[in-house]
């Protein structure tokens, strides 16, 4: 267990709050050390290795992210519209992309279905991470679903001297209903593609919804955080990993790598808030990454606060 949940157990968050840390990785720590939250969402493995982009790109530009095993390529769909060709609706970005994307596969995995409910299914699991239902978030989420729904993306993945690649749509169809705004659809029903839900099967990775509530608006973290749950669980050695892999990896949109490595710093803080078991070290060559428990595995004791500090629940 990490220093902050200590000082969390040992003397409570306002104690913790004058350590010199970061008082957003405090408070991460504190919330999802008292959630009383047991449920568990899963996500693609390819996902951990080569993520989606964190900001809007222009809505005809494709994205690409490569490192040293995995390429992934995401081409942005078409919308079709009354008086005109039809128009790019752009890739998934950004934090909300990543909870809707996590939704569409725990509720496959959760139900052994391709066929998932959105509509009020996901606004209830929203209000579960505390996201709002409406207004300016709301728009948010409808964009996502509607680019999640048309892109279509390719994951090639190398080992051992040999590649491999799979080329697929995330859904092979969508219901659409109109919202009540002008012009404005949302999607009410979903089925994921054969092939996207046949990888997602055999290559599941689990988290804690509780983890994924107090960073949920951080799409970096949430890249991080599952770069861990994916990574960690398997080692059986200390496994090093430099600044250029991890710029590799979790660098696209910095043109500098020391820029790069302090917002890395500040979201891999984030991080391990919600993945106490978490076994990480940091120095000037990069991240030394120890085997450590899964994190859905880690969380043995539920935590409730008491005056000055946080205490097993009996």
């Amino acid at each position: 267990m990490g220093t902050v949940h200590q000082l969390l157990m040992d003397f409570g968050r306002n104690e913790a709050l004058k350590a010199d840390i970061d008082r957003n990785v405090v408070d991460a720590a504190a919330g999802y050390l008292t959630s009383e939250d047991t449920d568990i969402g899963f996500f693609y493995s390819g996902w951990a290795q080569a993520a989606l982009p964190h900001k809007r790109l222009a809505d005809d530009a494709l994205w690409q992210v490569k490192n040293d095993r995995v390429t992934l390529v995401v081409q942005p769909g078409v919308r079709v519209v009354e008086d005109g060709p039809p128009v790019h609706v752009g890739v998934p970005y950004g934090s909300r992309a990543r909870l809707i994307l996590l939704y569409l596969q725990s509720e496959a995995l959760r139900t052994s279905s391709r066929d998932i409910e959105l509509g009020r299914s996901l606004h209830a699991w929203l209000r579960r991470l505390s996201i709002p239902i409406g207004g300016k978030s709301m728009k948010e989420v409808r964009d996502q679903a509607d680019r999640i729904s048309r892109c279509r993306m390719s994951f090639q993945i190398a080992q051992g001297g040999r590649a491999g690649l799979v080329n697929q749509l995330i859904l092979d169809t969508a219901m659409f209903v109109d919202d009540g705004e002008k012009g404005s659809m949302f999607i009410e029903t979903a089925t994921l593609s054969q092939t996207f839900y046949d990888q997602l099967k055999k290559h599941p990775v689990p988290v804690e919804e509780a983890a994924v509530r107090q960073i949920a608006n951080n799409s970096m973290a949430l890249d991080v955080y599952c770069w861990l749950a994916y990574r960690l669980h398997v080692l059986t050695a200390p496994t090093p990993i430099s600044w250029r892999a991890l710029y590799a990896q979790f660098g696209q949109g910095f043109s500098r790598i020391d820029n790069f490595r302090r917002k890395f710093r500040e979201v891999l803080s984030l991080a391990l808030a919600v993945y106490p078991d978490a076994q990480v070290d940091e120095d000037e060559r990069g991240l030394l990454l120890n085997p450590s428990k899964p994190p859905v595995a880690g969380r043995t004791t539920r935590l409730a606060v008491a005056p000055g500090r946080l205490l097993p629940k009996s």
